[in-house]
């Protein structure tokens, strides 16, 4: 009985070193599942702790007092997809609401919003805002001054400019992100900045929001809508490109 334990230790260590090593593409694939797995159960997290509450009309006639709690979950099915830009929108509007209704949710019948013509930032306006643009609640403006967003309340007039602090934002973002709204990154290249915006997001929902923010009062602030249709919506510009030949 001895002898056969020892046998069948020793077959067993030998069995060890002869089995075949991951290779290196196999252990790097494995490991990054493992991390998108860990981040992708983190960000759900984090966004459920970073609600925006609302305040609607309770039918299409109805009265001011139907309240709901959006998050950023939401916001991704109207927008398409889940990206830093969105997080920032979400996050930057959540700013401005904390000066315009200190007091209570964002009321969807009394906000008006001027953004930068990001679709995601777009998107975000006019879904947490309520605003639109054949309401003469919402128009899109590149030449905000410093600032992504101009939201005003209707009533009093009170309107404020939020903007993402300077340096918050990496620089490699900025400029791959132009160069891919020119259609220069290849398959792999764009996997890339997919990885450093969802990693960027991940930041964002980490962070304290006034600490990413600043927000500032426009007191001469006057609603002047620009009317333009023709801003490039960038995010579907390399929706036909070929996978990443390396994955």
């Amino acid at each position: 009985m001895r002898t056969l334990l020892i046998t069948m230790l020793l077959f067993s260590v030998a069995a060890c070193q002869n089995a075949p090593k991951a290779k290196e593409g196999q252990t790097q694939n494995i490991q990054a599942m493992t991390k998108d797995s860990s981040s992708a159960t983190e960000m759900q997290e984090l966004i459920r702790k970073h609600p925006l509450k609302v305040l609607d009309t309770d039918f299409s006639k109805g009265r001011l007092r139907k309240e709901h709690l959006i998050t950023l979950n939401d916001l991704e099915k109207f927008h398409g997809h889940l990206c830093d830009g969105l997080a920032v929108g979400f996050l930057a509007i959540g700013q401005a609401a904390r000066l315009l209704y200190p007091d209570g949710p964002i009321d969807r019948s009394n906000t008006r919003i001027v953004s930068k013509s990001s679709p995601c930032l777009t998107d975000a306006a006019v879904y947490l805002t309520g605003a639109r643009y054949q309401f003469h609640t919402f128009y899109v403006d590149n030449e905000l001054p410093g600032a992504l967003y101009i939201v005003q309340r209707i009533d009093n007039g009170k309107a404020v400019a939020v903007n993402l602090k300077k340096g918050v934002k990496p620089q490699e973002i900025e400029e791959m992100g132009a160069r891919a709204v020119k259609q220069e990154l290849g398959p792999c290249e764009l996997d890339t900045l997919k990885e450093m915006e969802d990693d960027f997001s991940l930041f964002l929902l980490r962070s304290r929001p006034d600490s990413l923010f600043e927000v500032r009062e426009l007191p001469a602030f006057e609603w002047q809508p620009v009317l333009r249709n023709d801003f490039v919506k960038s995010d579907i510009l390399n929706k036909n490109m070929a996978p990443c030949a390396a994955h």
